[in-house]
């Protein structure tokens, strides 16, 4: 379990807050993994090994291994097991269910004796409200990321409903504070929403963000900062497609290297122009 202040300490050891979603995809993935027994892990593991120096996270999103049904999930067990334990682990799964599926589900992902795995954090769909949440609260320091303002088209379907105190998503985030405190509860932010990190952080000053959407979506880092980067850093910058997929040929892993190493280097510039470090 990796508690607040380790990751400050990562952030700030690494010069870096950069997640890498390891999001494979058997289409997309070099042709010559695949006479690997388990190819989806052959190329997490090359991904993981050649970018762990320069993130401080990884979230595997739990549809690219459910898809593949058994075989899937192995990977996933897999994946997770390989993960090193200086980065905060994530599974992206955005569960949200009554509270006894929801207990089931936190049973999954963090209790290595049931599931196979022990995540550090999973993501949460809070629609259904507390009884939905709290289930994963109640594993001592593990941490619950909670849907706010995603990057997607369809966010204003429900995310921007004005209220009679503001709008939804600012509920959301009003009233998750009162579950737990930000040693605990994080919220996903979507890049292209930059402008809007200084509202949210009028409500969540001190959360971690989970922020998806730099790179391939169109996400500006620069923005992002500028409006949402605390004395603590207070981000976690996710990068999906652009470091997996920077090559599709044997040297995809020196690839993705570049890709992770380019964020990371102005992540650095961004923490020292912060005061971080």
């Amino acid at each position: 379990m990796m508690s607040r202040q380790e990751l400050i300490e990562q952030i700030k050891k690494k010069k870096s807050f950069l997640c890498v979603g390891l999001d494979p995809d058997i289409n997309k993935i070099p042709e010559f993994l695949r006479s690997y027994p388990d190819p989806i892990l052959e190329f997490n593991k090359r991904i993981i090994d050649a970018t762990q120096d320069l993130c401080i996270a990884y979230k595997p999103n739990a549809a690219f291994y459910e898809a593949y049904g058994i075989k899937g999930l192995q990977s996933l067990i897999d994946t997770y097991k390989y993960l090193p334990k200086d980065c905060l682990s994530i599974i992206d799964a955005k569960r949200g269910d009554i509270g006894n599926t929801s207990d089931k589900y936190a049973k999954a992902f963090f209790d290595e004796q049931s599931g196979g795995m022990s995540f550090d954090a999973i993501t949460i769909t809070p629609y259904m409200g507390n009884d939905s949440v709290t289930p994963y609260l109640a594993y001592d320091g593990k941490w619950v990321i909670i849907l706010a303002l995603t990057s997607s088209v369809g966010s204003k379907d429900f995310q921007y409903l004005q209220t009679g105190d503001g709008y939804l998503y600012e509920n959301v985030i009003k009233k998750a504070n009162t579950w737990a405190g930000a040693d605990r509860i994080m919220y996903v932010v979507g890049a292209t929403k930059s402008t809007e990190f200084t509202n949210i952080r009028a409500y969540a000053p001190d959360n971690f963000l989970l922020v998806p959407g730099v790179g391939a979506q169109g996400g500006s880092l620069e923005e992002v900062c500028k409006y949402g980067i605390t004395k603590d850093c207070g981000l976690i910058v996710n990068s999906s497609r652009s470091i997996l997929y920077a090559s599709n040929g044997e040297d995809f892993a020196d690839a993705a290297r570049a890709e992770a190493l380019s964020l990371q280097q102005e992540m650095q510039v961004e923490l020292e122009r912060a005061g971080v470090i």
